[in-house]
């Protein structure tokens, strides 16, 4: 019998975080990354997560994964918080 929930699309909602890193320029690096089961929790963490000392910003994001290919979705924005990279950086 085929089994439906293997070929199905998989959707990854994150929450990476980013942090200022000092040198000739400031730049932001990635400073944590969160996987959630929905995008209502990568929002609310990521709101949560701009608030903390020390962040600099934070984004909510999915992407979707082909489990076949394994091949993986430009990100599609949920939310984006305080200084976060240019969406054209990922």
């Amino acid at each position: 019998m085929f089994d439906s929930d293997e070929t199905a699309d998989k959707v990854h909602y994150i929450c990476q975080t980013y942090v200022e890193k000092a040198g000739r320029q400031v730049t932001l690096a990635v400073d944590k990354l969160f996987q959630f089961t929905s995008a209502a929790q990568a929002e609310e963490r990521a709101e949560r997560e701009a608030r903390r000392e020390g962040c600099a910003g934070a984004d909510a994001y999915m992407v979707t994964e082909d489990p076949n290919s394994g091949e993986v979705s430009e990100p599609t924005f949920l939310a984006r918080h305080g200084h976060v990279p240019e969406s054209d950086a990922f």
